[in-house]
């Protein structure tokens, strides 16, 4: 079944409203993309633009060079390329000149002026939800004088804030933003771009929609924080007929929002400002780029982002929803391995020193066709501390006194008792003969536990993320007072030889523990926890 969008291009297409459906994707470059932005991604791309065979920009808003530099635009197309997106890459400050035309002729047409009301004077006069704005002293003047002034301004000849270029409107309009806002302001800023070639920069209520119309946008597809801009866009094109006679079409949906999840680039950059977290692509942040270091996939982003559907009413998702879809895709593609997280010796007292043999494990039980590969299993061994129990708690099913548990892929064994010495415990036990990928009569495992092999082993490090804030108590409203101060544990363990020798980026699932990569940026073998095993996730729950 369509969604609005979809309902909305499939009338334009069969009405010939547009023959060939354009989208932009429209990143402000003054900080990294969040999972928010695969929305954006998804609809623009993959949803419209892809999907009709038509066209979608990734364009820069760069029309504020206080903020934006090279450093974000690299990380943006980086990642927008990571979610699959093709296309051409386009600048808004490439098309200062003609939005600067755009502006002349708006004043030749009456439909601008300069103003020099100082700006808190100018927050005053513009009224409130229920007071009417007061006209500006200056909305009278020629558009002579404001053709000259507005010239001045581009020259540099007036200081920051001393003027700006206003729409003439309606200063009594029941929208607070139709009260004749400010369209180009002064900036004596250099530009990552255009350097020192312009020092005045158009808002982005004026840019936008010149902008779509210059590269022939036939849906600009935006979140719902702009639906009340949508007049004043339309009030941009409406009123440059003579220059773009096929204006683009404004439509909202619904941001992404997920419980527990920072979704303002510019609080993420706070946290990165204040050392709150390691960088942009700390795996806790919920930038694409945290995601892709923790180990998430692009494909499992864009079916979290389908599945969390196109609706025009805000609304928050369960982060276990997106848990869920990284988690299905890695059990289906990730190869098993065995790692230890806390562990404890444990020593097969009926083999001798330098015994080994060689046990076989499948690569991945939900796919035969990767068939199978060959581990070893030596006299001394590493165990889960969490596996032991001298005394054992009702129904424990792991190693105790007495017991017999099977090694993963290998032998059963009998624990015949521990020891402590210096506060570490070791572990003892006999293998069963003839249990080696099998069963003998009369023997029967309480459970499996998983195991790694001394002799071979890597020394690992081991990273448990958790979100960066605590839940919503319906009372502290700021990030700050939600921060989480257990949003990361680190292990130290020990992981089988085949972890040692993984790239960096390579997923696994760690057999009975969970899902892990092996982190992009660390040296050693560290592994980032991508998502446990089990799934608590109920949709519509």
């Amino acid at each position: 079944m369509a969604n609005f969008i979809e309902e909305i291009i499939n009338e334009d297409l069969a009405s010939g409203a547009v023959d060939k459906v354009v989208t932009r994707i429209p990143p402000e470059p003054n900080g990294y993309l969040h999972i928010g932005h695969a929305k954006s991604v998804y609809i623009n791309y993959y949803m419209t633009a892809k999907a009709y065979g038509g066209k979608c920009y990734l364009r820069f808003d760069d029309t504020n060079p206080e903020k934006e530099d090279d450093e974000y635009v690299n990380s943006i197309i980086r990642d927008v390329k990571w979610l699959g997106w093709e296309g051409e890459i386009t600048y808004a400050s490439d098309y200062f000149e003609k939005t600067y035309e755009c502006a002349v002729l708006l004043i030749k047409k009456g439909l601008a002026y300069v103003d020099d009301t100082p700006p808190e004077k100018m927050r005053e006069m513009r009224g409130t939800l229920t007071r009417p704005g007061v006209e500006s002293a200056c909305r009278g003047r020629s558009a002579e004088e404001n053709l000259r002034l507005f010239s001045e301004m581009r020259e540099g000849k007036y200081a920051d804030g001393e003027l700006v270029l206003r729409a003439k409107i309606d200063m009594s309009s029941p929208k607070n933003n139709m009260r004749e806002p400010a369209r180009y302001k002064i900036v004596h800023a250099r530009h990552y771009r255009q350097g020192d070639k312009w020092c005045i920069y158009p808002l982005y209520d004026f840019a936008h929609p010149i902008q779509d119309a210059i590269e022939g946008v036939t849906h600009s597809l935006c979140s719902l924080e702009f639906e009340n801009h949508r007049p004043l866009y339309e009030w941009v094109t409406d009123n440059l007929k003579e220059v773009f006679p096929h204006s683009p079409k404004q439509r909202e949906f619904a941001r992404l929002n997920i419980e527990r999840t920072i979704m303002s680039k510019r609080y993420l950059k706070k946290l990165v400002d204040e050392g709150l977290v390691d960088g942009w692509d700390d795996p806790r942040m919920p930038t694409l780029c945290g995601l892709r270091r923790r180990g998430y996939t692009p494909s499992s982003v864009l079916r979290f982002v389908e599945e969390a559907g196109i609706a025009k009413a805000d609304s928050e998702c369960a982060p276990e929803q997106l848990e869920a879809c990284i988690r299905a895709e890695l059990n289906d593609t990730a190869p098993r391995a065995m790692a230890v997280i806390k562990p404890v010796r444990l020593v097969v007292t009926n083999r001798p020193d330098g015994w080994e043999e060689e046990c076989e494990t499948e690569i991945n039980p939900n796919r035969p066709e990767c068939g199978t590969r060959k581990i070893k299993i030596g006299k001394y061994l590493w165990m889960e501390e969490d596996d032991f129990a001298e005394v054992p708690p009702p129904k424990f099913k792991r190693m105790t006194p007495g017991a017999y548990v099977r090694l993963k892929n290998a032998y059963i064994v009998r624990c015949t008792g521990c020891e402590t010495k210096n506060g570490e415990t070791t572990v003892f036990c006999e293998a069963v003969d003839g249990t080696l990928g099998g069963d003998v009569e009369g023997v029967k495992a309480k459970g499996v536990i998983h195991w790694v092999n001394a002799a071979d082993c890597t020394d690992a490090e081991f990273r448990y993320y958790d979100y960066l804030l605590l839940p919503y108590d319906g009372v502290h409203e700021d990030f700050a007072e939600r921060m989480n101060p257990h949003s990361l544990e680190v292990f130290r363990g020990k992981a089988e030889k085949l972890l040692g020798e993984a790239e960096k980026g390579s997923p696994f699932q760690f057999v009975r523990t969970g899902y892990f990569v092996r982190d992009t940026a660390s040296d050693g073998v560290v592994y980032n926890r991508i998502v446990g095993l089990k799934d608590g996730y109920k949709a519509g729950k």
